[in-house]
């Protein structure tokens, strides 16, 4: 719909209209049902690479070079980014959700520091070890 509706775009058009219409729709939600299938991964990833290709005077760089020069980051960077925000919002009480029904703050002998922030992730498999 973009690409019809624009025939040229610059690059500072182009991130209004990206950052506003596109990227919100690919990532709502994104911390509930974040992608973990790699064909879904790279669906995700094929939107942006698609839509960084728009702008008429980049299209031939590569899709990192494409990203720096927009000044944008991987949307799986960015989930990253989000699952660890979100991580520690429930860690710090700041989400009012039970923090146990995520995590337990592991009790082991390890010397990390000073850090004492190591979690233990419960899955529904058994419990898993995770320093984060």
């Amino acid at each position: 719909m973009v690409r019809r509706s624009f025939k040229r775009l610059d690059a500072d058009d182009f991130l209004l209209i990206y950052k506003t219409y596109i990227r919100p729709h690919m990532e709502y939600c994104i911390q509930a049902w974040s992608p973990h299938l790699v064909k879904d991964i790279q669906t995700l990833e094929s939107v942006q690479r698609t839509a960084t290709r728009m702008v008429s005077t980049l299209k031939k760089l590569p899709y990192e070079s494409r990203l720096h020069r927009f000044g944008l980051t991987a949307l799986e960077r960015r989930r990253i980014r989000g699952d660890l925000i979100e991580t520690f919002k429930i860690l710090t009480g700041i989400e009012k959700v039970d923090m146990e029904q995520f995590f337990e703050l592991s009790d082991t002998g390890y010397n990390l520091r000073g850090h004492s922030k190591r979690l233990t992730v419960n899955m529904p498999s058994g419990p898993q070890k995770v320093f984060l």
